[in-house]
C-alpha cells in the first residue's frame, strides 16, 4: 500500500532535468536543448511541455509591476517508456520570438537613441528576466516532475 502511495506521490518515480546553453541570442529564435528522465520504478511519460517564459520587471517599491510572457511552447504528445534505473535523454528544438516593447525599438533607431532608451530604463528600473519551464505528465501519478532553469537572453 506505502507502494503505491509513493508511485501516486510520484516519491520513487519519474525524475526530470533540463540541460539547456546558458546563453541563446534573441535573432536565434530556436532553442535547443535534453530533458532528462530518470526513475526508480518503470514509468510511462505521456507528454512532455517546455516553454521559454520571460519576466518583465519595471518600477521601484510599491509600484514595481511584474509581468510575465511565453515567448515559446513546446508540447511532445509521445509515450515515453522509463526503465527503472535507466535515463533517457531527450532532444528538443523549441522555437521562440523574444518581444521587444516600444522603447526597445526605439533604441534600435540609431547610437543616439539606443542611449535614451538605456537611460530611461535605468532610470524606470526595467528589468527581464527569462526561464525555461518544463514539465512532465506520468501515467498514474498526481504530482507531475517539473524542472526550470534561468537562461540569458543576448540581443535583445
Amino acid at each position: 500500500m506505502l507502494g503505491k502511495v509513493k508511485q501516486w506521490l510520484g516519491i520513487e518515480g519519474v525524475k526530470l532535468e533540463v540541460h539547456l546553453p546558458e546563453t541563446i541570442s534573441a535573432r536565434a529564435r530556436k532553442l535547443v536543448g535534453t530533458v532528462r528522465l530518470t526513475s526508480m520504478n518503470d514509468q510511462v511519460v505521456k507528454r512532455i511541455q517546455i516553454a521559454l517564459i520571460e519576466r518583465y520587471v519595471r518600477g521601484r517599491g510599491e509600484e514595481q509591476l511584474v509581468d510575465e510572457y511565453q515567448l515559446g511552447l513546446l508540447e511532445i504528445e509521445e509515450e515515453i517508456r522509463v526503465v527503472a534505473g535507466s535515463t533517457v535523454e531527450y532532444p528538443f528544438e523549441m522555437e521562440y520570438e523574444i518581444v521587444r516593447s516600444e522603447m526597445d525599438e526605439f533604441g534600435s533607431r540609431n547610437f543616439l537613441n539606443q542611449w535614451l532608451a538605456a537611460g530611461a530604463k535605468r532610470l524606470n528600473s526595467v528589468k527581464s528576466q527569462y526561464r525555461v519551464e518544463v514539465e512532465a505528465q506520468v501515467k498514474g501519478v498526481a504530482l507531475n516532475p517539473f524542472d526550470k532553469k534561468p537562461i540569458k537572453v543576448t540581443g535583445v
